[in-house]
């Protein structure tokens, strides 16, 4: 990997080390807004540890991430990094494995290598040049060719007064597809997708950079296609994410249209 590369997994196994020692203990949970909008102080601890050693290597660079007091948008100009350090934190406070701390590492807005780091599965997702693995092994997106063999996930949740787009989501899947999933962990869902395992990840929402960026570098590296909802190429600031193996783009943007209003 990169000189980059390398610090953001060490900077995300770092942060992963963080959060799994208080995972099924007996953590404060806190609401950010919305009642499923849920924080610990174990996504505190993490990120600082995140950012701490992103820092012994890069002082001077900006650091989005998801916690505490970091900047919230990704700078369109320069390097800066990118973090979440509990992505799926309603899975992490309920005892569930699926959940990941995620590092990317970004120039002038593109991410150039990154990590998602799943402790409590025992995986690691990495992408740097133009390379996907997943715990040593290249990955390859799926060549699944028949939507009616798809298994496609809607991703990012809707908050209550958005949830007949999440209705609409899904039906548009269920209705062109074999199979469907929600994991409740962005940067998972799209490392699966990059793996084979899920042959498409969609929403029309607009993502954070920490709950997208890694993930989507990964499908691409792995041979995938990432639209936003209007089938132009995803950016960090793009509405909608539409990710899949490119054999059926078409098939999985009429369904991720559905969700509109």
């Amino acid at each position: 990997m990169s000189r980059r590369g390398e610090c953001a997994r060490r900077a995300a196994n770092a942060g992963a080390a963080v959060a799994l020692e208080s995972f099924r203990e007996d953590v404060a949970v806190e609401t950010k807004g919305a009642k499923t909008d849920v924080v610990t102080q174990a996504d505190r601890d993490a990120q600082r540890e995140v950012v701490s050693t992103i820092r012994e290597s890069y002082p001077g660079d900006p650091v989005v991430g998801e916690e505490d007091e970091e900047r919230s948008a990704l700078p369109g100009a320069g390097p800066a990094w990118v973090v979440d350090p509990i992505d799926g934190t309603n899975n992490y406070v309920r005892g569930m494995r699926q959940w990941a701390t995620s590092v990317a590492a970004t120039v002038d807005g593109e991410t150039v290598a990154g990590a998602t780091v799943c402790p409590a599965l025992g995986d690691t997702y990495t992408v740097d040049a133009e390379t996907a693995v997943r715990s040593g092994e290249e990955l390859s997106v799926s060549d699944r060719t028949d939507p009616e063999e798809f298994t496609v996930v809607p991703t990012i949740w809707w908050d209550f007064d958005r949830r007949e787009e999440y209705a609409a989501a899904c039906r548009g899947i269920v209705e062109r597809f074999g199979d469907m999933r929600r994991l409740g962990v962005a940067q998972l869902e799209f490392g699966l997708c990059a793996a084979g395992a899920v042959d498409a990840v969609v929403t029309n929402v607009r993502a954070n950079p920490w709950d997208t960026v890694v993930g989507v570098a990964l499908v691409r590296a792995a041979g995938g296609v990432v639209t936003d909802i209007h089938g132009d190429p995803w950016r960090h600031d793009s509405r909608g994410v539409v990710a899949s193996n490119g054999e059926a783009h078409d098939v999985v943007l009429e369904a991720a249209r559905e969700a509109e209003p």
